[in-house]
């Protein structure tokens, strides 16, 4: 019997016998790839008729038994931040990242861990072999921990061992590497990621083992393979980081089970990753006191204030349109502060090339990040200095004022930790504000007020500072 030719979408998934220019699921341009009919053998399409469900039986909601300690504590404090509290029983949980960012490392911490709490875990590797998995576990320290090690890509092979060995937690690396044998495409692509994830899914939510899967990701940053993949599971996790860089970040982008917003901070070191506790000590440790350009700021990833070392660098543009470069933050948001500099207070910037810079490779999209970055480009346009113990917060209007912003008792309490005793922040107009002990709040209505009483007006005639 000839075989006929499907197309799949690498994004979504979608199947057509014809290819399209337009995928009809999602509507993404040139996704369409030719994939081989998946011809099975009879009986193993009988055995798949013949599969039966859960056999679960349909509950009213009072009936369904609960249990509010549902996570338990992986042993890593800011991975636990992230997944809303620790790992969850039955959950299936991806994280993608560029290569050598440290995803493989950490899942192998997190096993090392919870084998020494008694836990069953079975480690599934598709890319390396065994013997790689032990080098790297006693270079981690782990070598002697009770973690199975299981050095297989055939998922008929992987569903046998996970029943067999019945873990409490696994990890697939990667979910791209892992194949059915009774399919005629290869690993990675849509039909083989999909169905692979659909199976460890029925396990997980069988058995109760929480299953972590490593996903490649594609050059614009997403993770390879079909999007249906980031529906199936429970949470998504993203490491990003630079390798010229010691600081990871792990943020998540879906999590059924907790907060989306909440980053952890991990620093890449010769024996793995190590937890940063004190973000923001560790954030201002390298920060240079008494140069221009240089303001504090106190942001929130989820229920976490962090400070912040916010640049910025002002200089006379030799250009026809002056450059604005922008790292950290959206170029377009900056653009509009610029302009509102130039308008609303008196500051010259049509002839000024500007960069901006947040230190520590973190990426701001809080308004409340408005001020700092306002008085940053004020102080390196007059050439002066902050004090080193002043902080700044608030969102800009177009019209110059400064707004308020949520979760200042937070903000002020880690700026009072840290020992900053000055902070610049919108005006509290309920009366309700109180200032840490030893903090002093400078409330301003208006940009104009700001770069005041600071006293970072520039001289425009000779763009020099104003004595």
């Amino acid at each position: 019997m000839k075989k006929k030719t499907l197309y799949a979408c690498n994004a979504c998934g979608f199947e057509s016998p014809r290819w399209y220019g337009k995928c009809p699921g999602c509507e993404a341009w040139n996704t369409l790839e030719e994939v081989p009919d998946q011809a099975l053998p009879t009986a193993r399409k009988a055995e798949r008729k013949r599969a039966a469900g859960t056999g679960a039986q349909a509950l009213t909601l009072v009936d369904i038994p609960s249990d509010e300690a549902i996570h338990q504590s992986t042993g890593i404090a800011e991975f636990d931040r992230v997944l809303g509290g620790g790992v969850v029983e039955g959950s299936l949980l991806l994280i993608g990242g560029e290569p050598g960012v440290g995803k493989s490392t950490l899942l192998l911490q997190v096993c090392a861990h919870l084998a020494r709490r008694g836990k069953r875990v079975l480690y599934i590797t598709g890319e390396e072999s065994a013997r790689q998995i032990k080098l790297r576990a006693q270079r981690l320290g782990a070598g002697r921990d009770q973690v199975l090690v299981l050095a297989e890509n055939a998922m008929d092979a992987v569903e046998d061992k996970l029943a067999s060995i019945q873990p409490e937690v696994a990890v697939v690396d990667s979910i791209q590497t892992m194949y059915r044998p009774d399919m005629a495409s290869a690993p990675g692509s849509v039909s083989q990621v999909r169905e692979s994830a659909s199976m460890l899914m029925r396990h997980a939510k069988t058995t109760g083992c929480a299953i972590f899967l490593v996903g490649h990701v594609t050059k614009e940053g997403a993770i390879a393979g079909p999007r249906v993949l980031e529906h199936m599971v429970d949470v998504v996790l993203y490491f990003e980081g630079d390798h010229h860089r010691e600081y990871r970040l792990l943020r998540a982008n879906k999590n059924r089970y907790g907060s989306v917003n909440e980053l952890g901070l991990f620093e890449m070191t010769g024996e793995g990753m190590r937890a940063v506790d004190n973000a923001s000590e560790t954030l201002l440790q390298h920060r240079t006191a008494g140069i221009s350009g240089s303001v504090v700021f106190c942001g929130m990833e989820g229920s976490r204030p962090m400070l912040v070392d916010l640049q910025a660098l002002a200089t006379q543009s030799f250009y026809a349109s002056p450059k604005r470069t922008v790292n950290g933050m959206d170029q377009g948001r900056v653009a509009l502060l610029l302009a509102v500099l130039e308008k609303r207070a008196g500051l010259r910037l049509y002839n000024q090339d500007v960069y901006i810079n947040v230190a520590g490779g973190l990426s701001l999209n809080e308004p409340a990040a408005d001020l700092a970055v306002c008085l940053a480009v004020a102080s390196s346009l007059s050439d002066k200095s902050l004090p080193s113990d002043v902080a700044a917060m608030g969102e800009v209007g177009l019209l110059g004022e400064v707004r308020p912003i949520p979760f200042m008792e937070r903000r002020l309490a880690e700026c009072a930790r840290l020992g900053f005793e000055q902070v610049i922040c919108p005006r509290d107009r309920g009366g309700k504000l109180r200032a840490p002990r030893g903090v002093e709040l400078i409330q301003v209505a208006t940009l104009s007020q700001a770069v005041a009483a600071l006293h970072l007006l520039a001289d425009q005639g000779t763009g020099k500072a104003a004595k």
